[in-house]
């Protein structure tokens, strides 16, 4: 049976018969959707959604044709409430039957179904790995803790677990947003706010290396294949796993020194020029630019591999010789130069292959300063100007 066509089928039905409302499928789960009346007013109508808990199968539609009877009943004989649909009695049980450890498979087994090409699938996994797996891991101990609370609490739970204003607070929620969309289950409307994460108050004041101790621990390393690597990652931004998955050929010595990030990468295709310039000759990168084959051999086919994988040998190689930093301090390094070479926002986000939203909100306290400084300039050469006429 076609579910979808089989709801529309239902809805034409209701909607000849003078019904506004209709059946809807959101993720597994089926609701009813139209204009009712407010929860604050009753002779208010607005478009709003009832939550039926029911699945998603020729069983559910039967049952949810049923409660759309019953609702457009109460609304023609005006004794529609909402205490009747909201705190539904059953609600415990529908939990209890909703087998929450299977629907977590389920919900994996969905997450893998559109990936059709070896690259997106291996893509796929390391997103799953390092986004997906540790926060439903810990949302499914706190469910097998609290298995009598509703599953809107065990996600309110599950955020509350991470520290507030960490990064993994924040991923936390955007993982367990898309989990609850699958579900139909509705999360609180501060959710949003709840999930403040990884921004400039965090990350904005870590003690990122100046560009003198960057060279000096480049010095420091002894092999020349990871010398290449940091060279790379300090001089152009990268992300660990980036390094390997880059057209270099720009670099020899008639090039631009425009590198090309690969379109295999997390983000997609996108070009990067360095910051600085002169540690493209600094760092010896032009040597890769005649033979990339210089970069460390490791495995890159990512049918065996993952990109998580080929990054983690960077960090583990960071701890290896010592170097005081983590491999991403040096991404936001690049970040922060650029902002002070006045390369406009927009442009540097598209360089790091993520949203500008994403960047502003990440570097937001250099950002300020660089605008403000802009500002004081301003207006200390307005006042020059002004005493010189």
């Amino acid at each position: 049976m076609n579910v979808i066509q089989e709801i529309n089928n239902i809805n034409d039905k209701f909607a000849t018969q003078g019904s506004k409302l209709r059946i809807e499928k959101r993720g597994m789960k089926l609701n009813i959707r139209g204009p009712l009346p407010s929860k604050e007013d009753k002779n208010n109508f607005k478009i709003q959604r009832i939550s039926l808990g029911i699945a998603a199968d020729i069983y559910g539609l039967e049952e949810a044709k049923k409660k759309l009877q019953l609702i457009n009943l109460q609304l023609e004989l005006n004794q529609f409430d909402w205490i009747n649909w909201i705190g539904n009695p059953n609600k415990k049980q529908i939990k209890k039957d909703f087998e929450f450890p299977n629907k977590l498979n389920q919900f994996e087994a969905f997450f893998f179904k559109e990936s059709k090409s070896e690259y997106r699938n291996s893509t796929r996994k390391t997103t799953w790995r390092s986004s997906y797996k540790p926060y439903l891991k810990r949302i499914l101990e706190i469910y097998n803790v609290n298995d009598n609370q509703d599953l809107d609490k065990i996600f309110q739970k599950t955020l509350e677990s991470y520290e507030e204003g960490s990064r993994s607070r924040k991923q936390c929620a955007t993982s367990l947003n898309v989990l609850a969309n699958y579900l139909d289950i509705q999360l609180p409307e501060d959710w949003k706010l709840n999930s403040r994460g990884y921004g400039l108050k965090k990350a904005g004041f870590r003690d990122l290396p100046n560009d003198e101790f960057i060279e000096k621990l480049w010095e420091r390393i002894p092999n020349k294949s990871w010398k290449f690597v940091f060279g790379l990652m300090a001089t152009y931004g990268l992300r660990n796993h980036e390094v390997f998955f880059c057209d270099l050929s720009s670099l020899t010595n008639f090039g631009d020194k425009i590198i090309r990030v690969l379109p295999t990468t997390k983000t997609g295709e996108h070009q990067v020029w360095p910051f600085h310039p002169e540690w493209v000759e600094k760092f010896e990168l032009s040597k890769l630019g005649k033979n990339p084959e210089l970069l460390p051999n490791i495995n890159k086919d990512l049918k065996i591999t993952t990109l998580q994988n080929i990054g983690k040998k960077i960090t583990d190689q960071f701890k290896r010789y010592s170097l005081q930093i983590k491999p991403y301090d040096l991404r936001h390094a690049w970040a922060v130069r650029t902002i002070f070479y006045d390369l406009p926002d927009t442009v540097a986000a598209r360089m790091m292959g993520h949203s500008v939203s994403l960047h502003t909100q990440t570097y937001h306290h250099w950002i300020t300063k660089r605008d403000q400084q802009q500002a004081v300039n301003n207006a200390l050469l307005k006042v020059k100007r002004s005493k010189t006429i």
